[in-house]
């Protein structure tokens, strides 16, 4: 029996591994975060033109100590540091977690704030 020439053994394709790698450099691109520095301009008022000059009045949340525009301190220190800085209790405070720190810390920074009159808190990623 003949079963004629030999056939040539083909070369597999890797058109379909390379689709796989680059759908797999897109998702994971498009899934991580990249750091980015946000720079925050707040109007003094909703109908006001001109950028918000105060000022600053970021509080960096740690899970043991808070930061008042990059100065650590104790959260009892913060209030009358914090008490310098503001115009009126209606000024805008910046709060951002950072290292780690737990909700529960967030939450009792803000309700330590709101029992000393400060109304317009605003958490930050």
């Amino acid at each position: 029996m003949h079963l004629g020439p030999p056939r040539r053994r083909r070369k597999p394709s890797l058109t379909p591994m390379i689709d796989v790698v680059f759908l797999l450099l897109v998702f994971f691109m498009l899934a991580s975060r990249f750091g980015h520095d946000v720079e925050i301009n707040l109007p003094l008022s909703a109908s006001s033109e001109t950028p918000y000059e105060g000022p600053p009045r970021l509080i960096d949340i740690l899970p043991d100590a808070v930061r008042l525009n990059g100065v650590e301190m104790e959260l009892a220190t913060l209030l009358p540091e914090l008490g310098a800085l503001m115009l009126s209790h209606d000024d805008v405070i910046i709060l951002r977690a950072k290292d780690k720190a737990d909700l529960q810390r967030v939450v009792s920074v803000m309700e330590s704030l709101a029992e000393a009159g400060y109304e317009t808190l605003v958490l930050v990623e």
